[in-house]
């Protein structure tokens, strides 16, 4: 890994109207031309994805989307994909062409962004042209506005600065097992090398996870499940915590004693990034289901399936075999389903490749809709016999 994983950046979505220079400001930020630039209204299809660094904030992902005002059926499909941007969005600029009256465009669009509680900066493009009005285009949004030229970088300073005030405060500070542990303790994770690991390379939550522990002064001691028994008699003392792969969940709970402290990776972005009480009283749900029930298996990425592919084959076996007769639908992507109000359970993978905003957003969505929701940790422990255990070591901070 040479960058910021996607879902550990700032979000920041920039809305408006078609040839309002959405496109251009993504290239006055970046300093580079990542954005493709056209006089044709509706050149922006989808969503545009650009990482950046906004010092001193940080890692950032810049989001260009199509325009508020598309027309056609095409285009109010593109604009509601701009809407949709919204679910992962930490902070959002709306850019207003001087020349265009504000209309229920912005309008709506400003008190959309409100209601998701996100931060909002509004500008002023192309005040180069001499054609804009500050004090009146105020006056119509009632917010404050700021000028600038995409163009010729008139005020991109200053908008930088903006972002920079207004980027919300801890929106990274979700640590994965940093809260969990003190300066100094021994975490020992148990990552099996199977097809699904890259090769070469570690999957991403097992990364991040022993990045975490080092920012926060713990000592990582990394072994595949095979090795776990000779691991644990090779350290002078237990480890503070282990952290186990889901997948060998019962092997692993079998071997570490249980004065050990034990959890698993997906667990831990259960508690970092979602709502792990909600989380945990979703798999509770699966007592309720019955054959015939429809079953969401909603992954937030498009990896490449394995012939025992954890959401696509080993989950639908093992509560096939507990319940029998479910009906599993399956949703990839960054994305999620309309129809949620048909099932009666939503199983989420791990979400290491989202921010915690659209994790939060989906486990909101399902709980509007009464569904219970859990992920792909929280079930396996609990479908083992082993979710107690797995949840202990959140309550025993400086314990």
């Amino acid at each position: 890994m040479q960058t910021t994983p996607r879902g550990n950046r700032l979000h920041i979505a920039i809305f408006g109207r078609r040839n309002s220079g959405k496109s251009s400001l993504i290239n006055a930020l970046t300093g580079q031309e990542i954005a493709l630039v056209s006089s044709v209204p509706g050149t922006t299809a989808d969503p545009v994805y650009k990482a950046m660094e906004i010092l001193p904030v940080g890692p950032c992902m810049l989001i260009d989307t199509a325009g508020i005002d598309d027309t056609g059926d095409l285009g109010e499909l593109r604009a509601r994909k701009a809407r949709r941007v919204l679910e992962e969005t930490d902070l959002a600029i709306m850019v207003i062409d001087p020349v265009a009256d504000i209309n229920d465009f912005e309008t709506h669009l400003k008190e959309e962004i409100e209601k998701h509680g996100i931060p909002l900066i509004t500008v002023v493009n192309k005040i180069d042209t001499g054609l804009a009005d500050l004090d009146s285009l105020q006056k119509s949004l009632d917010i404050p506005l700021l000028g600038i030229s995409a163009l010729t970088g008139e005020g991109i300073p200053q908008l930088k600065e903006r972002i920079i005030q207004l980027a919300p405060a801890g929106f990274e500070d979700h640590p994965i097992a940093g809260d969990l542990i003190n300066p100094g303790d021994v975490i020992l994770l148990v990552v099996p090398i199977d097809k699904a690991a890259p090769k070469g390379r570690l999957i991403l939550p097992q990364v991040q996870t022993i990045r975490d522990i080092l920012d926060h002064g713990g000592t990582a001691f990394v072994t595949r499940d095979s090795e776990l028994p000779q691991a644990l008699t090779q350290l002078k003392q237990p480890p503070h915590l282990v952290i186990t792969d889901s997948q060998v969940f019962p092997y692993v709970d079998a071997i570490v004693p249980p004065s050990v402290p034990l959890t698993s990776f997906s667990i831990l972005f259960a508690h970092s990034k979602g709502d792990l009480q909600e989380l945990a009283r979703g798999a509770e749900a699966v007592n309720q289901l019955r054959s015939g029930d429809m079953v969401l298996i909603a992954e937030a990425c498009t990896h490449h399936r394995q012939d025992d592919d954890i959401g696509r084959v080993k989950i639908p076996r093992l509560l096939q075999q507990r319940v029998g007769g479910l009906d599993f639908h399956w949703y990839s992507g960054f994305t999620y389903p309309e129809n949620l109000g048909d099932y009666k359970l939503i199983i989420h993978c791990g979400g290491c490749m989202i921010n915690r905003r659209q994790m939060l957003y989906r486990i909101n969505k399902a709980r509007e809709k009464g569904v219970p929701i859990v992920n792909y940790g929280v079930l396996l422990a609990f479908l083992h016999g082993i979710l107690e255990r797995s949840l202990a070591p959140f309550s025993l901070k400086n314990t």
